[in-house]
């Protein structure tokens, strides 16, 4: 069974750059056919889909998001990482890592999830 982890600084300040890595387990992220995403729910909102990147490396990115963010990969520790720059305190919200067979998943009845880590932007 694959279990996903999500780590990183809980606290941000405003117009530096977030970095979140995202631990797989019971999985190889070079497994065929599956996407590996970051989803973000900001306080009081519904999921927002960030981006995914797949099994060869290829990567995708919402439009909206596209300017600021970069998912990358390790795949000698079969993590997968999400870079967000010059954030705001727009940005705080609980961010997800997840796996499923489709690159855009904004809903938590689908795919395998991560617990999410909560990430706040502020001075």
């Amino acid at each position: 069974q694959v279990q996903l982890q999500e780590s990183g600084p809980g606290l941000v300040k405003p117009l530096q750059t977030l970095s979140l890595t995202c631990t797989v387990s019971g999985d190889s992220i070079t497994s065929n056919y599956y996407y590996w995403s970051w989803t973000r729910q900001p306080p009081g909102k519904g999921l927002e889909w960030m981006g995914a990147i797949d099994s060869s490396g290829s990567t995708y990115y919402s439009p909206s998001l596209k300017s600021r963010t970069s998912i990358s990969r390790d795949t000698s520790k079969n993590q997968f990482t999400l870079q967000l720059s010059s954030v705001t305190p727009e940005d705080t919200a609980v961010y997800y890592c997840a796996r499923d067979l489709r690159v855009h998943i904004t809903t938590m009845n689908i795919g395998s999830w991560g617990q999410g880590t909560q990430v706040t932007v502020s001075s």
